[in-house]
C-alpha cells in the first residue's frame, strides 16, 4: 500500500500491515530526524493509528488527538508524506494537526488536556443533529490525563450516554515518567487484569476495555469494535512503547526522544553543537540559586527537563515538584508554598501559564505572595506554530495588580534578574526569556534607578528613546547605529523590569522627541501600552509608539523570519523609527 492513501487501508493483509507499519516507522526516522520534531512520541503510536484509521471512518467519524505532537502517523495515512520534507518549515507541514492541511485534521490547539472536552461537545452536536451513524474517538496520553481538564471531561462523560470512545494512550510518560495518584493507578492496571467495576474509569460511568497491546494490531481493532458495539461512553486502554522500533529513542534515559533537534538518524546524535540555550543557562543558574537560598523550591508541570529543572532535582530532589500537566495546580499549590514560609520557583513554557491566569491572578497576586514564575519560551518559538508561541504572557501579566515582570538581555542579566525576583517577598515575580541559543553579554554603558542605558549617540540631541525588552536589545542596538548615519540621536534603554513601568522611564521619556518601545509580545497590553499610559497620566506630551507582535495567530517557520515579519529586526526597527521621527504629522494619531 502506498503511504499516500487509507482507501485501502481495510483491505490490507497481516504482511502488508507489517510493510507498512515498518515503512511509517522509516519515514519517521529519517524526516524527524533530519527536520527535527516529536520523534518518539509518533513511533508509539504507529500500530494504534493504523488501527484506529482501519476502524473508524475519518473524517465522518472524528477522531481528536490530545496535544496533537502524536498526529505525525495519522498525517502519513491521510494523504502527507510527502510533505514530511517540509515538516515545521514555514509553508510547509505542521507538527500539529492543522485544519487548513486536510479534513482528517479536526483540533489544532496542540495545549494538553482538551481532547476530551471536544469530543463530549462534539458527540453531543451529533445527537442534537440526529447523526447517529457518527463515532467521536478522542486520543489521549496517560500524561495529558494528569490534566484537570480532562478529568472535568471524563465527569461529564461518564454521566452521559453518548457513544465517546477515549482511547488512553499509556506509554507511562508524558515528558518525563506520568506522576501521581493515576500513575500508580494505571501501574496496577497494566499489570493485572482489572476486575469487574474495580477501575477508577468504570467508577465514574465509563465502560473499560484492556489493557490491550498498542503495538498489536488485531487486539486494537478487536477492541475498538467491541467500544462502537457497546454504543456508549468507553474507555480503551491501550499500553504503547514510546520511541519503538529505533533504538536511540528506546534507549534515551531522558524522555525516549520526545522532541529532537536535527539528529543522525544512523547514530541518534546531534549533527552540530552550538551556543549554549538560554534554558540550559537558566538551569544552572537555579542550581546555584538552590544553594544560596534553601528556602527556594520548584515546580514543573511535567516537564523537567525541557524547562532546565533536572540539575536542580539532582542537587535537591526534596525541593523539586513535578505536578503532571497540570498549570493550574502548581500555580496554586506555589501560593500554599509560599504560605508556609518558602519561595516556589514556578517553571514553565510561556504559553502554557495562559492557562493558569486565573490562579496567578486570585491565588498568588490577591495574597501579595513571594512566588517567581520563570517563562520559557516567551516571544516567538518558531517551528511549534500559534499554540507555543509565548506572545500573550505580557499583556497578561500587565494586567496582574504587584506582578513584576523581567526580561534579561544577555545570560548576565538572566543570573542578576533571577536573584532580584527571588529577593522580592512582597508579592509575584515573573522572568522570561525565548527558545534560542544565548548570545554575547549587551554592557550597560551606564545604569539609571534600575535602568540600563545601552547606547547614546555621542554629540547628537535627544531625538529617540528606544525602550528594548529583553533579547530585543541586540536588534534594537543594531537599529540605533543605522539611524545614526541619517543623523538621528538615539538612546537605547533596558528597563530590566517591565512591569511596573519604572518612574525613570517616564522622566527619560520626558526628555525626547519620540518613543519608541520594541518587544515579542503582544503589541497592544504589553510594555508600549503600559508606558504610554504612564507618559499621558504624568502628562507627558512625548509620542509613544510601540513595536511588537500583532494580535493574531502566527504560523510557524524560522524564529529570525517570524520576527523579520513583524518588522521586529534591526533594519524594520531603524526605518520604522525613522519614518515616525521625519515625518510624525500624518502619523499623530497613532502615536497616542
Amino acid at each position: 500500500m502506498s503511504l499516500h492513501h487509507i482507501s485501502r487501508l481495510r483491505e490490507l493483509s497481516a504482511t502488508e500491515l507489517d510493510r507498512l507499519t515498518a515503512a511509517i516507522r522509516e519515514l519517521l526516522i529519517t524526516k524527524v530526524c533530519a527536520a527535527g520534531g516529536h520523534l518518539g512520541p509518533n513511533l508509539g503510536v504507529v500500530e494504534l493509528t493504523t488501527a484506529l484509521h482501519r476502524v473508524f471512518r475519518s473524517p465522518h467519524d472524528r477522531i481528536v488527538f490530545d496535544t496533537g505532537h502524536q498526529s505525525y502517523v495519522h498525517k502519513i495515512l491521510t494523504g502527507r508524506a510527502d510533505g514530511f520534507d517540509t515538516l515545521r518549515a514555514a509553508g510547509g507541514l505542521a507538527g500539529y494537526p492543522q485544519r487548513a492541511e486536510s479534513e482528517h485534521d479536526l483540533v489544532e490547539n496542540s495545549h494538553a488536556s482538551t481532547a476530551l472536552s471536544y469530543a463530549d461537545g462534539l458527540a453531543k452536536a451529533h445527537q442534537l443533529r440526529g447523526e447517529s451513524d457518527r463515532r467521536v474517538v478522542a486520543v489521549i496520553g496517560d500524561g495529558a490525563l494528569t490534566g484537570g481538564l480532562a478529568w472535568e471531561a471524563l465527569n461529564n462523560l461518564g454521566g452521559s450516554t453518548r457513544p465517546v470512545v477515549v482511547v488512553l494512550n499509556d506509554n507511562g510518560r508524558s515528558y518525563d515518567p506520568t506522576v501521581g495518584g493515576l500513575a500508580d493507578h494505571l501501574t496496577t492496571l497494566r499489570a493485572n487484569e482489572p476486575d469487574p467495576g474495580s477501575t477508577l474509569f468504570q467508577r465514574i460511568g465509563l465502560t473499560y476495555l484492556g489493557p490491550v497491546d498498542g503495538h498489536d494490531i488485531p487486539a486494537l481493532e478487536a477492541a475498538f469494535r467491541t467500544a462502537v458495539e457497546l454504543d456508549r461512553p468507553v474507555l480503551v486502554h491501550c499500553v504503547t512503547q514510546k520511541g519503538r522500533g529505533y533504538l536511540p529513542a528506546e534507549t534515551d534515559a531522558a524522555d525516549h526522544m520526545h522532541g529532537i533537534g536535527v539528529l543522525d538518524p544512523a547514530t541518534g546524535t546531534a549533527k552540530s553543537g552550538g551556543a549554549p540555550s538560554w534554558t540550559s543557562l537558566f538551569g544552572a543558574e537555579m542550581a546555584d540559586l538552590g544553594a544560596e537560598h534553601p528556602e527556594v523550591v520548584a515546580l514543573t508541570a511535567a516537564m523537567l527537563r525541557p524547562v532546565g529543572l533536572h540539575r536542580f532535582a539532582q542537587r535537591y530532589p526534596d525541593r523539586i515538584f513535578d505536578v503532571g500537566i497540570a498549570e493550574q495546580h502548581a500555580v496554586t499549590s506555589a501560593a500554599g508554598l509560599a504560605m508556609g514560609g518558602l519561595h516556589p520557583v514556578v517553571c514553565l513554557y510561556a504559553t502554557f501559564l495562559n492557562r493558569a491566569i486565573d490562579q496567578v491572578l486570585m491565588d498568588v497576586a490577591l495574597h501579595q505572595l513571594p512566588v517567581t514564575f520563570v517563562l520559557d519560551r516567551a516571544g516567538i518559538t518558531g517551528p511549534d506554530g500559534p499554540s507555543h508561541h509565548g506572545m500573550w504572557d505580557l499583556a497578561l501579566l500587565s494586567q496582574v495588580p504587584g506582578m513584576r515582570v523581567a526580561s534579561p538581555r544577555d545570560t548576565t542579566q538572566l543570573a542578576a534578574l533571577l536573584r532580584e525576583a527571588v529577593a522580592v517577598k512582597t508579592g509575584p515575580t515573573a522572568l522570561r526569556f525565548p527558545k534560542a541559543s544565548a548570545g554575547q553579554d549587551i554592557p550597560a554603558r551606564n545604569r539609571m534607578d534600575g535602568l540600563d542605558i545601552l547606547y547614546r549617540g555621542e554629540h547628537q540631541p535627544l531625538d529617540v528613546l528606544l525602550v528594548s525588552a529583553g533579547v530585543l536589545a541586540g536588534p534594537a542596538l543594531a537599529a540605533a547605529e543605522l539611524l545614526a548615519h541619517h543623523h538621528i540621536g538615539v538612546t537605547v534603554v533596558d528597563p530590566r523590569w517591565l512591569f511596573p513601568i519604572n518612574p525613570t522611564l517616564v522622566h527619560l521619556a520626558a526628555r525626547h522627541r519620540l518613543v519608541v518601545t520594541v518587544e515579542d509580545g503582544l503589541r497592544t497590553g504589553g510594555l508600549g501600552t503600559a508606558l504610554a499610559q504612564a507618559c499621558a497620566d504624568a502628562r507627558v506630551a512625548t509620542p509613544v509608539h510601540n513595536l511588537g507582535l500583532p494580535a493574531a495567530f502566527l504560523d510557524h517557520g524560522a524564529r529570525g523570519d517570524i520576527l523579520t515579519a513583524c518588522g521586529l529586526d534591526a533594519e524594520n526597527i531603524a526605518d520604522t523609527v525613522r519614518a515616525l521621527f521625519e515625518h510624525p504629522a500624518p502619523l499623530k494619531g497613532l502615536l497616542r
